[in-house]
């Protein structure tokens, strides 16, 4: 088969109301797939017509007919969900969307669904259903920290925890913290703050505030860890490639009974002094055949933040390589 052979495919959906929710506004998510898939798409009434070689006319249809089929499911496609969907597709034809979208992890207080949007979330939520500590490790917009967060406020509201403990470690936390003002509370909590904002995404303000005045979800810097036994709790280690080899193990050896951990970070954007050995990537070579430890890897191409963000990632990426190329 000719795969660079110009085809033409047409396609029409049963329901017309769906069929314009697919198509999206002023057929914004048609163009975000014709964008994808480098073929044409022409919409008319409940029906389009895909143009273009054998290999992007496929992916176009299969695009459309598996959104069609998480619409006809009751899953809201918005522009995002189309982004998520095609990239994923363009990667491997052969993953089945409802398997990732329909798999639900919290619903929000607003009435959002939270579920993973590529294969590697699905395997991270998965991992953190079934093993006690999971690591998951990549580039910032992939998910690892949020995803996490959704499933420790899952697991408190069906009580399966007690508490949520949520930890980052504060890297300048000597001397410089001493300059800023306020008691110790004030001076980290700069550092705490992108957990606060993922903790309020997911639930009111008023809620968080009360759970937080109650000690049922604390969110601490990572010093303050030390010496203690963390049971019945489900714990959140955020931005972990910042703590030392000491603070790992530190962290690690505080997990009690009837707890769950998960540890995430990006191991090349360590702010640690350069003769300091990253914790993070100290453990995920040390821990990751332990029988009950999961190691899950994220790449730029699970980049689930503003489109651009992934082009982004993708140029400072080919900027490295072609750095190191030349030094070599």
């Amino acid at each position: 088969m000719n795969y660079k052979e110009a085809t033409k495919t047409e396609m029409t959906f049963p329901d017309p109301e769906l069929a314009r929710t697919l198509f999206g506004v002023h057929n914004d998510h048609l163009h975000r797939i014709e964008e994808t898939s480098g073929a044409k798409i022409h919409a008319r009434g409940n029906s389009v017509t895909i143009e273009g070689d054998t290999v992007s006319a496929e992916l176009a249809s299969d695009i459309l007919n598996q959104l069609y089929g998480l619409l006809k499911e009751g899953y809201p496609v918005y522009p995002k969900d189309v982004d998520y969907a095609a990239n994923v597709l363009c990667r491997d034809n052969s993953v089945n969307l409802k398997d990732i979208f329909l798999d639900t992890v919290y619903i929000t207080s607003g009435k959002r669904t939270i579920a993973p949007k590529s294969p590697v979330q699905k395997e991270y939520i998965d991992a953190i259903r079934k093993y006690d500590i999971v690591f998951g490790i990549g580039p910032a917009g992939t998910g690892k920290t949020y995803l996490a967060m959704a499933m420790a406020v899952a697991a408190l509201s069906k009580k399966q925890v007690s508490r949520i403990i949520l930890t980052r470690p504060a890297v300048e936390a000597g001397e410089a913290l001493g300059f800023l003002p306020g008691d110790l509370a004030e001076k980290v909590n700069p550092y705490l703050r992108p957990l606060y904002d993922a903790l309020h995404d997911m639930m009111s303000f008023e809620k968080a505030a009360g759970l937080i005045e109650h000690d049922v979800i604390e969110v601490a810097p990572l010093a303050f860890m030390r010496g203690r036994t963390l049971n019945d709790s489900f714990i959140i280690l955020d931005e972990a490639q910042n703590s030392t080899s000491e603070q790992m193990k530190m962290f690690l050896t505080r997990i009690g009974y009837n707890s769950k951990a998960v540890i995430t970070g990006d191991i090349t954007q360590s702010d640690l002094p350069p003769n300091r050995t990253s914790g993070l990537a100290e453990a995920k070579d040390l821990l990751a055949e332990i029988k009950g430890i999961k190691v899950v890897f994220f790449t730029g191409q699970d980049v689930v933040r503003h489109r651009l963000v992934q082009k982004i990632i993708d140029a400072y990426e080919q900027k490295e390589k072609q750095d190191s190329e030349w030094k070599s």
